[in-house]
């Protein structure tokens, strides 16, 4: 076995090693966690104006409105469990 072939399969190893940490290390739950409080913190909206700069108007208004969509989607659950019979 020569040098370039011990020093691919290292490499390969160190990738597969790097790999499986990643995904051990960030699992599902944290990652939609983290995008959930990306998407109602509005940082989508960064940068999204016109030369990259971010209106904070914009980015209060989406803040705004998502949060008081969360919040109708509870109510309108919480009614529905109640026409039910549940609550």
């Amino acid at each position: 076995m020569n040098e370039q072939e011990r020093e691919r399969e290292a490499r390969e190893a160190l990738e597969g090693v790097r790999r499986d940490t990643e995904s051990v290390g960030s699992s599902a739950l944290a990652r939609m966690s983290r995008q959930a409080q990306d998407h109602f913190s509005g940082r989508d909206a960064m940068g999204a104006a016109e030369g990259g700069g971010t209106d904070p108007i914009e980015l209060w208004g989406r803040r705004i409105g998502r949060t008081l969509s969360l919040v109708g989607v509870v109510l309108l659950g919480l009614w529905l469990l109640v026409q039910l019979g549940i609550l």
